[in-house]
């Protein structure tokens, strides 16, 4: 199954749970392109890489703060499991579910 999709999500942030429509589009050879929209905003995905069922990328984060954030997921079916790096902030968990 392909990681490509849309995918319902939930950060855990030191400002709480912040949920958001994680859109995984896969490009050419290992890369991919997409975004998260939320309550903040939207972030454009940047430096995307897909390995097997894993995924790596970075966003520009402008809302609460600017701020730079790595990313880390795997895809298993239609759960997605993953850890965004947010400076100062540490690493937070990110789940969530394919949309249908």
């Amino acid at each position: 199954m392909s990681v490509g999709g849309s995918y319902d999500c939930i950060t855990k942030t030191p400002l709480g749970d912040q949920k958001g429509v994680l859109t995984v589009i896969p490009g050419e050879g290992d890369s991919f392109t997409g975004n998260i929209t939320g309550d903040l905003g939207s972030m454009d995905i940047r430096d995307g890489r897909i390995s097997g069922n894993s995924l790596s990328w970075q966003m520009k984060m402008t809302m609460p703060m600017p701020m730079d954030l790595d990313c880390t997921a795997t895809v298993e079916g239609d759960v997605i499991t993953g850890k965004v790096k947010a400076g100062m902030f540490g690493t937070m968990d990110l789940n969530g579910t394919r949309r249908a």
